[in-house]
């Protein structure tokens, strides 16, 4: 299951495994995204070494007894990198974590160019350098990397999309619950078991739950202290969206832009400005990308003493309230799959917000996960909001659980759970 939407990663890598030159390949992405399993799948059947680099210290001596394990003569060779790779040559070599060989040793990337330029020109080595920390690979990928100019080909492991999770056996209903919780992480995806609301509940009461400490983790591989990270994350999950009540909230006064710009660059948040606005846009908004990190900042981590005494559940009504975006996001999905859009979004001035909105005004929606929504009344609204930013579009989408009222104009389409059903297990939209 973990290959789930991953042929194309993998064609790519073995492309290169079998290419007749060096390659080094710069592989990264979140933690849980199936990085690992990604290259180990790609690697099958080639000489190769595998290593996973630790915290702390003497990585190189772990390194040299991974190897001897594959390549008994490693053993008599001398314990330095150039030496290693001397004796891997025309063979694949993996590590994984690299950034934490940066944190041992800060001249490390210096080494491998000169193992690059030097000691492996002219074979056909594979070198594959996997890594966690987006901030550390992204630098590694930059102009003032000792290894910019090296490397032959990278790769961001993104998450599954949306759709994909009808392959894991998931019905849409459930697939909509389980993606506001997991997003498209595999791992996360591999644990859930359905119902999701009855299964979420119980495993926050497990002492061992690898939920409670996993945002930790995730925000270490990136930051040193993650107590302000922390507190930024806690506050645009509570719907302070604004720089200035972020600033307010956390109480470090101009220092937050420098926080949050971090937080950007790794993929955790981002700025959303309305559709019709530019990137630069003064209205933009900050919200939290990363689904996992938005459910962890949402329920569990201002509730972690209930969590820790085994008495704290999320409510289906909390839960119902906390999928209206989510929901947006998968009608956003299928109207860009089913009409083509080029840019669509959320759109906001001053008092006024339409939940979706194409850049090019071919098309307005609204979303509403609820049941027997009266769709009538959510079309009289929203074209009272098109009128009021003197907007006109050719279509209007409403999106929602199920209606029990529905105007007959033309102009106006309606999608409810049903419909989308045919797009989520077929993949076809009519």
């Amino acid at each position: 299951m973990i290959f789930i939407d991953r042929e194309r990663e993998l064609e790519a890598i073995r492309e290169r495994l079998n290419s007749d030159k060096l390659e080094l390949i710069l592989i990264y992405g979140r933690r849980r995204i199936g990085k690992t399993s990604l290259v180990l799948e790609a690697i099958k059947g080639y000489p190769s070494v595998y290593y996973l680099a630790t915290e702390g210290r003497n990585n190189l001596a772990k390194f040299k007894q991974t190897a001897e394990r594959v390549f008994p003569n490693i053993k008599f060779v001398k314990e330095d990198w150039e030496s290693m790779f001397f004796a891997l040559r025309d063979k694949v070599v993996v590590i994984d974590e690299f950034p934490y060989l940066i944190r041992e040793d800060k001249a490390i990337s210096s080494i491998f160019q000169k193992i690059i330029d030097e000691v492996l020109a002219g074979t056909k080595t594979k070198i594959i350098l996997l890594g966690s920390s987006i901030s550390t690979m992204s630098d590694i990928l930059s102009y003032k990397s000792p290894l910019y100019g090296r490397r032959t080909a990278s790769m961001l492991v993104n998450e599954l999309k949306f759709k994909e999770l009808r392959r894991l056996g998931f019905d849409l209903n459930e697939a909509i619950k389980i993606f506001g919780f997991a997003g498209g992480v595999p791992y996360y995806l591999t644990k859930v078991k359905t119902p999701f609301l009855d299964w979420i509940n119980t495993e926050l009461k497990k002492v061992d739950s690898f939920i409670k400490d996993e945002v930790d983790f995730l925000l270490r591989y990136e930051f040193q202290e993650i107590s302000t990270y922390k507190e930024i994350l806690l506050a645009i999950a509570m719907g302070k969206n604004s720089l200035g009540e972020i600033r307010d909230f956390v109480g470090v006064g101009g220092e937050v832009s420098s926080y949050l710009k971090k937080l950007e660059r790794i993929g955790i948040i981002e700025r959303e400005v309305p559709v019709l606005e530019s990137k630069k846009s003064k209205k933009g908004k900050y919200i939290i990308k990363d689904k996992f990190v938005n459910f962890w900042f949402r329920f569990t981590y201002p509730n972690l003493s209930e969590i820790e005494e085994g008495i704290f559940e999320i409510s289906e009504r909390e839960y119902n309230e906390y999928l209206g975006r989510i929901f947006e996001e998968v009608a956003v999905q299928y109207l860009k799959e089913r009409y083509r859009l080029n840019k669509v979004g959320r759109h906001w001035y001053k008092d006024v917000e339409i939940d979706i909105l194409d850049k090019d005004l071919k098309l307005a929606g609204e979303c509403k996960w609820s049941e027997k929504v009266n769709g009538t009344k959510v079309l009289y609204d929203l074209k009272g909001k098109l009128e009021r930013l003197n907007l006109n579009v050719n279509k209007i989408v409403i999106f929602a659980k199920s209606f029990y009222k529905k105007d007959e104009s033309e102009e106006v389409e309606y999608i409810d759970l049903e419909k989308l059903k045919e797009w989520y297990n077929k993949g076809n939209v009519t």
